[in-house]
């Protein structure tokens, strides 16, 4: 039986361009300024500015926990939100799923009124973010929800949401300075919403899930398997990764993914690998913690 070598060398041909794809496809993850200079990536002290304090309960020992909720300019703001999609957020099985980027701080003994020993955690904002819900009980409600919802997730606890909001005082003991980590250009860049109605309309929005891993405790990747039908190569995707933001394209107008992330990722230290086999986009995708 004879071997047709022109088959073969076309096969191999084909598999040696989609490797090269592949390599071009995963740099979009990583943050390459335009001067062709390495990113910046580094930690930045900051000093959190008063907010307000709020007052709940561990249900683990009915101990009586204060919550500084703080505010800074150093943090970034979330992604815009109108008060029509946080009435739809809170009336979801998952309002979480917007996410308030924040620095949560380590637990610190104070003491409180009646000089009894309580615990206090600080959590830092964006400072226009705080501002805006002070402004709007609905926000402000949403926002110590999340706040909650963020202390329980990396402490693994369990706080009542039976909570008052101090009106004397805008913080529990005393204010310390928190490590954030800053970056110096996002790799997902501002969109103007007229070049957002641009895409194709008959681009669809392919199928996903998205996991984390671990599932419980504080969350260290996310797994995401973005289910791409008829895609047979990985050159007619377009891959971009930012921070809290994964944008796909497949080519010509095949599929179209937008979602934002429930946690800040690294892009640096996250990878995707297109099977042409099976047709999926697998993504493991580290996630950043705001120290």
């Amino acid at each position: 039986m004879e071997t047709d070598t022109s088959l073969l060398s076309s096969e191999l041909e084909q598999q040696r361009e989609d490797e090269l794809y592949q390599e071009l496809l995963l740099k979009t993850l990583e943050k390459m300024p335009s001067d062709g200079n390495p990113p910046t990536v580094m930690n930045k002290f900051i000093r959190p500015q008063p907010g307000m304090c709020v007052k709940t309960l561990s249900l683990t020992d009915m101990q009586k926990v204060f919550v500084n909720i703080c505010q800074s300019p150093e943090v970034p703001p979330p992604p815009p939100l109108s008060e029509e999609k946080l009435v739809e957020l809170l009336d979801s099985d998952d309002p979480t799923e917007y996410k308030v980027p924040m620095s949560l701080g380590e637990a610190h003994a104070e003491m409180d009124n009646s000089s009894n020993s309580c615990t206090v955690y600080d959590i830092v904002i964006n400072g226009a973010f705080f501002q805006k819900c002070q402004k709007n009980p609905l926000f402000q409600q949403f926002l110590i929800a999340v706040s909650l919802e963020g202390l329980e997730n990396k402490y693994s606890m369990e706080l009542s949401r039976d909570i008052k909001i101090l009106k004397n005082r805008k913080f529990m003991g005393s204010l310390t300075e928190q490590n954030i980590r800053t970056k110096s250009k996002p790799v997902i860049q501002e969109i103007d919403s007229k070049e957002m109605q641009v895409q194709p309309l008959q681009a669809t929005m392919p199928q996903f899930c998205l996991l984390v891993e671990p599932p419980v405790g504080d969350p260290e990747y996310l797994i995401a398997e973005i289910q791409l039908p008829g895609v047979s190569s990985s050159r007619s995707l377009v891959l971009d990764l930012g921070e809290d933001r994964l944008l796909l394209n497949a080519r010509p107008s095949l599929f179209h993914l937008d979602i934002y992330f429930p946690f800040m990722v690294d892009q640096e230290n996250s990878s995707a690998q297109y099977s042409t086999k099976t047709q999926v986009l697998p993504q493991t995708l580290s996630v950043a913690h705001m120290l």
